[in-house]
């Protein structure tokens, strides 16, 4: 897969921007990439050094509009903290 694959979109929530000032960034990427695919994703796509991936599976929700009910998607959260040598990734610095 290409880098541009993996790497879906970044997370921006409170929590995940509260996370910045230690080097983690979170984004949302493919079901089917692991943590080796997602780092060297990271390092391609923004040039930075990545020192550990956690990953995690979000279940889909239920929701209902009205009387009719479906559920959201299920999707793949990754978070990646980078080296302390790394530069930071600057689309994350402009929102803060």
């Amino acid at each position: 897969m290409l880098p541009e694959e993996i790497i879906k979109r970044p997370i921006i929530t409170e929590k995940s921007m509260s996370m910045i000032p230690q080097k983690k960034y979170t984004f949302e990427v493919d079901r089917r990439a692991n943590k080796i695919e997602i780092k060297k994703a990271v390092e391609q796509l923004f040039g930075v050094e990545v020192e550990k991936v956690w990953t995690m599976n979000v279940k889909p929700k239920r929701k209902r509009v009205g009387r009719f009910e479906g559920r959201t998607k299920a999707w793949k959260k990754a978070i990646v903290k980078l080296t302390d040598k790394s530069k930071t990734i600057e689309f994350f610095d402009s929102l803060i």
